[in-house]
């Protein structure tokens, strides 16, 4: 260890994360980094770019001990990639996709080389033309965006990226295409597009549509007519429809991004990265990084002095990125070092928030996040504006068009998904707020570990309201609302993502966007699984309102089940009755139920079809699993299996048998992950957490949990992000 350098302590979480994703490993895949090592490769490949400078030695070191002390953390692939030959440091970009079979063909050539590297890639299909335009050159007709979306989707699907996981793109089409209603409706069957999220491009002439309820034009982007028209209303039900069905497609608001577009000169923005908060020109790219808030806070207050020295060296280590990277295509490289852009965000925001006493979902709590984003901001320019003056303004900056300072990089700040770097640091990640304060995680022979969140853990030692059997009841109900144990001020101030009202998300990401981020912000307004259309609604106008770039909803577990059949019986007499035999009481069926439906997959991957009904107050009655092909052989000995296996748990539940046993059993009889008693066992501990929304989806890498934030569905167990 360097002298005089305190260790910096990890958690497991950190380590297993790291290992499985970042340490660079020999021929025999073991790992031949630790932390420190990691730190050091990372640090001296971006600080080579000052290798003849008098203070290379100096930023050097404090690049060092910034990232190592957990204070500032650069993106995924400059993690993995800085001082390696691949040297490939950047997290996304934008690539054009022109009308002609030889620009798309290119952009399809251009992703796949980014993929490989490591990023993400954000494509316009805008440009297309529409279904059934015709196509000069054949005589013929053209088959529209979406067909093309579709070879984009298999390209990626057979690419790796760097070797450690899939590709993620990002599909954008403006609202005033010809063919915006089936590309609204192209995710509606959750089997396709699955490498892809799509976003509508509205406009700020759609939006007056809708409030006005007037019409709207569809232009046709190959002749630039005005071929038709849609009902603005009708189009944005559409669109607020399936968000409410399974949070997709998002929204962007186009003309509010090119209101702040740093380089107009250059062109319009057209689409983002797969999580959104980068707008992007073509062939751009960004490098990003995240400043954890949670490490700044002393003695009850910001520390802002030993803040803005971070910003500084932060701001200069993401500047060094881009004379450092190794970019995948030419043009990228041209375009990037035109304008010079960074992407400086946060993360830990709640940790600072529960640190200074303040609810996320509270005015104060909102006026001190804005504060501490313009503040980082604002320094994070002023070292930009000396970089400048050191090294030269970016190359596309014209004083006559630019009006601001002549500055190193054309864009300053934004607020990117963190999920797996914000494990590394153990903090909140980006800009949300945790999504649960304690945890269950499931161990051997049916033993359930608790896992207290750090903060809860300190305050309730200290209040004196900590004990085993309130984190075990605060981790079954989900949620520490509601717990008398717990004081009222510290209910409010631990409300996690789905505590916390929707209208404060947004309200939260409208004030970060009015207060220090240059580009945007990737974020997810978490709705209850019980939300109306209306809310959905009231989301989406509400951030237009307060000036976001974008929207991402998403409906509590409207990606995990689909309702098979709900009625109610309208006789009282033929509710759930009992009969005694020997002793037991067993109760008899009634002829109506209410149904739900869960597709999960089994060990081979494939899909089997779980249906529970319910009785009146909610409670499972009866279980049983479908195979769409049961009458194949190879299924057969295992259709027959599950079939037994949900008879057995239907007859133990109507025998009234603690759905704590059943549970027991399950999880004893579990030999896989994704093997019916462990997938049976996971819905019953949903219905006693009070979540009722079934099965959550599985992480393809270790079959955890996956959970929906920052835009994106994350796995808090290892750290697989589908899209960063």
């Amino acid at each position: 260890m360097t002298p005089n350098l305190t260790k910096q302590v990890l958690t497991q979480t950190a380590e297993t994360v790291l290992a499985r994703r970042y340490y660079l490993k020999d021929d025999n895949g073991e790992t031949v980094e630790t932390w420190e090592s990691l730190c050091r490769r990372v640090s001296n490949a971006v600080a080579e770019v000052d290798r003849d400078s008098d203070q290379y030695e100096a930023l050097r070191e404090s690049f060092f001990r910034m990232i190592y002390h957990l204070d500032f953390l650069p993106n995924s692939p400059c993690l993995m990639n800085a001082g390696t030959d691949l040297g490939q440091l950047s997290a996304c970009f934008v690539l054009p996709v022109e009308d002609s079979m030889d620009g798309i063909f290119t952009a399809i050539r251009n992703g796949a080389l980014v993929h490989k590297t490591g990023g993400g890639t954000g494509y316009s299909f805008s440009r297309l033309r529409s279904k059934n335009a015709s196509v000069r050159s054949t005589q013929g007709v053209a088959s529209g965006p979406l067909s093309f979306a579709a070879v984009f989707d298999a390209a990626t699907e057979t690419i790796k990226q760097g070797g450690k996981r899939r590709g993620a793109n990002m599909g954008v089409l403006r609202i005033d295409h010809p063919d915006i209603m089936d590309f609204i409706s192209a995710k509606e069957d959750q089997e396709k597009f699955n490498n892809f999220n799509f976003s509508v491009a509205m406009t700020d002439a759609f939006m007056q549509a809708v409030e006005e309820g007037s019409e709207y034009l569809l232009i046709e982007p190959s002749t630039g007519e005005e071929i038709d028209s849609l009902d603005a209303r009708s189009v944005f039900e559409k669109i607020i429809d399936l968000a409410w069905h399974n949070g997709e497609p998002g929204v962007l608001f186009i003309d509010t991004a090119n209101k702040d577009n740093m380089t107009p000169q250059l062109g319009d923005f057209e689409a983002t990265n797969p999580c959104g908060e980068q707008w992007l020109l073509p062939y751009e790219s960004c490098n990003l990084g995240s400043l954890n808030l949670g490490n700044f806070v002393k003695d009850g207050a910001v520390d802002y002095e030993r803040m803005e020295g971070v910003v500084r060296v932060a701001t200069a280590f993401l500047d060094n990125v881009i004379d450092c990277n190794r970019f995948p295509i030419p043009e990228i490289k041209e375009m990037t070092l035109k304008t010079r852009k960074i992407g400086m965000g946060i993360m830990g925001m709640h940790d600072m928030l529960i640190q200074l006493g303040l609810p996320y979902g509270s005015e104060e709590g909102r006026n001190q996040a804005a504060e501490v984003m313009r503040f980082v901001r604002d320094k994070a320019e002023e070292r930009s504006i000396e970089l400048a003056e050191e090294k030269g303004a970016f190359p596309a900056y014209d004083s006559t068009v630019n009006e601001y300072p002549a500055r190193r990089n054309a864009a300053l700040t934004s607020i990117q998904p963190t999920g797996t770097v914000s494990m590394i640091a153990d903090c909140a990640s980006g800009c949300e707020p945790y999504f649960s304060i304690v945890m269950v995680k499931n161990v051997m022979d049916g033993d359930r570990l608790i896992l207290v969140n750090k903060h809860f853990e300190q305050i309730a030692r200290t209040e004196g309201f900590y004990s085993e059997e309130l984190m075990t009841k605060v981790a079954d109900s989900g949620t520490v609302i509601g717990h008398e144990e717990i004081p009222e001020e510290w209910q409010e101030v631990f409300r996690t993502a789905q505590d916390v009202q929707p209208e404060d998300h947004i309200r939260m990401q409208g004030i970060l966007q009015q207060n220090g981020v240059d580009s945007s912000i990737s974020k997810t307004i978490n709705l209850p699984n019980n939300a109306g259309r209306d809310e959905v609604k009231l989301s989406y106008l509400l951030g237009y309102k307060l000036g976001c770039k974008g929207l991402t909803v998403y409906r509590d577990g409207s990606r995990d089940s689909q309702v098979l059949n709900t009625k109610e019986s309208s006789e009282k007499e033929e509710q759930t009755a009992t009969v005694s035999t020997a002793g037991v009481v067993k109760r008899n069926l009634p002829d109506t139920l209410s149904a739900k439906r869960y597709r999960v997959k089994d060990q081979d991957q494939k899909s089997v079809y779980i249906i529970v009904c319910f009785d009146e107050n909610e409670q499972p009655m009866e279980v049983f699993a479908k195979f769409p092909f049961d009458n194949r052989v190879d299924l057969k000995d295992k259709s027959t299996m599950w079939t037994t296996t949900c008879r057995l748990v239907s007859l133990a539940l109507r025998f009234n048998i603690p759905a704590s046993e059943i549970i027991k059993q399950l999880d004893r009889s579990s030999g896989h992950m994704l093997d019916l008693p462990a997938q049976l066992s996971k819905l019953f501990k949903s219905f006693m957490a009070g979540t009722q929304h079934g099965f959550a989806s599985s992480c393809p890498e270790c079959s955890g949990t996956l959970v929906f934030e920052e835009g994106c569905e994350t796995c808090h167990d290892c750290g697989y992000s589908k899209c960063s």
